[in-house]
């Protein structure tokens, strides 16, 4: 029997980072190349990000520029995304906070000093907490570099490994951004 090929389009971790570094540079250009070295990928897997993301609506062509589709993006952000990409939890290790570990939600959440917090693992990483493993490894390098990107990984991994006061946090921060 002839082996079937599945030509379903099926999004990757590192394609919502993407999408939510377009989110956060807003109206400014960038080039793949660009976005590669910001987000510590190659710059392949930003293409093929972005052409997922195209199929999957999320993101179109206005202009000859790139554009996320804001209402889509929301939708799947807030009510998908955390299914299609679970928290992943491992030991106690060094790394960089996030979740509610990390701004916004770390001034609107305060947690007891015996608990450790969520981290993205990494050698380099400020404090030690439980591994929270991110959405793609080169995030913990790409958050660094930019606040925005940052605030928003860290409020949609609140979102989909937070408790419920967290989760509703997230939410609300992360509607704002689409405003």
């Amino acid at each position: 029997m002839k082996r079937q090929t599945n030509l379903q389009i099926v999004l990757k971790p590192q394609d919502l980072v993407v999408l939510l570094k377009l989110l956060a540079i807003g109206d400014q250009r960038r080039s793949f190349a660009e976005l590669s070295a910001e987000l510590s990928m190659s710059a392949s897997e930003v293409h093929g990000s972005v052409g997922r993301a195209r199929e999957a609506r999320l993101l179109h062509l206005a202009t000859g520029e790139l554009q996320v589709t804001k209402a889509a993006l929301k939708e799947f952000l807030l009510h998908g995304a955390k299914y299609a990409f679970p928290a992943t939890i491992g030991a106690p290790t060094r790394g960089v906070p996030t979740g509610y570990a990390a701004p916004p939600l770390r001034d609107q959440i305060v947690q007891p000093d015996s608990e450790l917090p969520p981290v993205w693992p990494t050698a380099d990483g400020e404090r030690r907490g439980i591994a929270f493993y991110p959405l793609y490894p080169s995030v913990p390098q790409a958050a660094r570099k930019d606040p925005a990107l940052y605030e928003t990984l860290a409020l949609f991994d609140a979102l989909r490994g937070g408790a419920a006061r967290e989760r509703n946090l997230a939410a609300k921060f992360l509607e704002e951004r689409f405003a």
